[in-house]
Formats: structure tokens, C-alpha cells, sequence
């Protein structure tokens, strides 16, 4: 099932900009291994399921999958073939903005190999270029 907010202090956002890398989220803190973004942009909360779906079909409980994604954000469209003006459209969609250097995903209690396989699968599936980062020594 799609993630979604359980509430939200407005209902329809505007667009805004991706501007910066990440300050905060830019580490791998619970796993060994991170699925990194390179670029900013917004993924939806379809394609952020598609891809905890992919991980954990190939880690099948020998891992641990963390998800570091949360779609706040609602993105709304008007119908095709509407004429112009009529205010804003409905809440169509869900996504989590992603700004270069966010650590989306990450994986505990693999091999590095195995790491290395799950996230290519995984990189296929997200909108924005995506690299494989490791856990820093304390």
C-alpha cells in the first residue's frame, strides 16, 4: 500500500525548488550499506514501495531493509482536457522531495556484493541517479 501522511497542515502545497545538497538524511546511520541520490527531484510513493518491494524480495530475511523516505509532500493535477483557470486541481499524488546526497535506502546484515546487487535493482526503479555508499568508521 501507498505511504501517505495521516494528516497535513495544508492539504494542497506549491511546487517550490530544489535548491542545495542535503544537510541532514546525507549519512547511512542504521545499515552497512546506502542507496545515495546524486541529483534532487521528487519520488512518488508508488515508486518508493516498487523499490522496498525489490529490496526485500531479494534480501528474503537474510538483511535488514531500512527506508529512508517519507512522501509529506501532495501533488496535485487538473483533469485533461479542462480549460484554463478554475483554481488549483485535487491531490493526485505523494512524494518525498529528495535533494542530492539523501541516503534513500539502506541494508544491514549482507555482503557488500549482495548490497552492491540489491541497489542496482533498486537504482533501475528511481527517477534520479542514485550511488552506492558505505557506512563511515566511527
Amino acid at each position: 500500500m501507498a505511504l501517505m501522511p495521516k494528516r497535513v497542515k495544508h492539504r494542497k502545497v506549491q511546487r517550490g525548488r530544489i535548491k542545495g545538497n542535503a544537510t541532514r538524511g546525507n549519512k547511512v546511520v542504521f545499515g552497512d550499506f546506502g542507496l545515495q541520490s546524486t541529483e534532487g527531484g521528487w519520488i512518488r510513493a508508488q515508486t518508493i514501495e516498487a523499490g522496498r518491494i525489490a529490496a526485500q524480495q531479494y534480501v528474503r530475511g537474510e538483511g535488514r531493509l531500512y527506508v529512508r523516505l517519507f512522501p509529506h509532500r501532495s501533488i496535485t493535477s487538473t483533469p485533461l482536457e479542462t480549460r484554463m483557470g478554475k483554481g488549483k486541481g485535487e491531490p493526485e499524488a505523494w512524494v518525498a522531495v529528495v535533494k542530492p546526497g539523501t541516503v534513500m535506502y539502506e541494508l544491514a546484515g549482507v555482503t557488500e556484493e549482495q548490497a552492491r546487487v540489491c541497489f542496482a535493482r533498486l537504482a533501475h526503479k528511481m527517477p534520479v541517479r542514485c550511488r552506492f555508499v558505505r557506512r563511515r568508521p566511527v
